[in-house]
């Protein structure tokens, strides 16, 4: 585990509110919503859906599967980063139920959490200051 922490300056740009379509990934979903919008790196501020099933890591690298149909999310938070080659990488985590009213969190796993009907989500661009020469 690195115990080094970053700190980035920047500021806050522009707000995007967009829908990902059914049987669309939600990790795949961001990202793709993000390169639509132009941006770079982004924060998920809020987000409302469902999933067909959902797929969440665990600490030993496996994955949790939570069958629906129809697994809510109840809430979501993450964010998305540019890559050097110029790709982009969502890091997402949130909590999810199942129609039982089970509880399951961690991070969701890309290509495993189809959406059910709709999502909606909340990105905001993060635009990080120019690193100064020298340092």
């Amino acid at each position: 585990m690195n115990d080094a922490t970053v700190v980035e300056n920047g500021a806050m740009g522009r707000v995007a509110y967009a829908r990902i379509a059914p049987n669309e990934d939600l990790v795949l979903g961001v990202e793709k919503l993000c390169l639509a919008e132009g941006f770079r790196h982004a924060f998920v501020r809020g987000a409302l859906g469902s999933l067909v099933d959902a797929c969440l890591g665990t600490l030993d690298g496996k994955c949790v599967q939570v069958k629906g149909p129809a697994v809510e999310i109840v809430s979501l938070a993450g964010e998305v980063r540019s890559n050097d080659d110029g790709t982009l990488s969502a890091a997402l985590t949130g909590v999810v139920a199942d129609t039982e009213g089970n509880v399951f969190g961690g991070p969701f796993v890309a290509g495993a959490n189809p959406i059910c009907m709709t999502f909606e989500v909340t990105l905001e661009e993060w635009l990080p200051a120019l690193a100064k020469a020298g340092m």
